[in-house]
């Protein structure tokens, strides 16, 4: 019973992060595509947002990987990547609750994916029907880069903000003393 849990879990979350995802690479559903998904990590100061962009996309498609038990634990890792970070920008600072803007729906899948990091995918997965187990080594690289890539994206956009937010007050500065000297 265990294993068609996982399977369930995974085929659920793997299959919607990874829909998520191909919205923003291809746009279909609806979706941005990447030059709609690049403006957008422009726009909260991840620069250059083709490459942010790309990472985001890339990310979230590999819920492909969790939903068929494949490759683990890089699928459950590219969405523990990609919820982190929107969950750090995007929804930063905002009430927890997707209706106010929220991370809510970041922070489950967060959790999903770290349940899934720890338990596997069960044994029905492709890893199981294959026989995979990829080298610790391997897994350890690819958890090192997931989480220097999600530092150096946070530090990056929260220092884009802070610098916006710095010209706003400065320009608010300058709109005040002039209106002070046209007095």
């Amino acid at each position: 019973m265990k294993d068609i849990g996982l399977l369930i879990l995974r085929l659920t979350s793997g299959g919607l992060v990874a829909a998520h995802g191909l919205q923003k690479l291809t746009g279909v559903w609806s979706g941005p595509g990447l030059k709609g998904t690049a403006g957008f990590m422009e726009a909260i100061g991840l620069k250059p947002g083709h490459y942010w962009g790309t990472a985001a996309a890339v990310s979230e498609t590999s819920g492909i990987l969790t939903a068929l038990g494949f490759l683990h634990p890089l699928g459950p890792l590219g969405t523990l990547s990609a919820m982190t970070m929107a969950a750090g920008t995007v929804h930063r600072g905002k009430p927890v609750w997707t209706a106010a803007g929220g991370a809510e729906l970041p922070l489950t899948n967060i959790g999903t994916a770290g349940a899934l990091l720890f338990t596997g995918p069960g044994k029905i997965s492709f890893d199981a029907l294959f026989g995979i187990r990829l080298p610790r080594v391997l897994v350890a690289l690819a958890m090192m880069c997931a989480a220097g890539a999600v530092a150096y994206g946070l530090q990056s956009a929260q220092s884009a903000q802070s610098a916006a937010a710095g010209s706003e007050t400065l320009r608010e500065e300058v709109q005040s003393g002039e209106a002070s000297h046209s007095s």
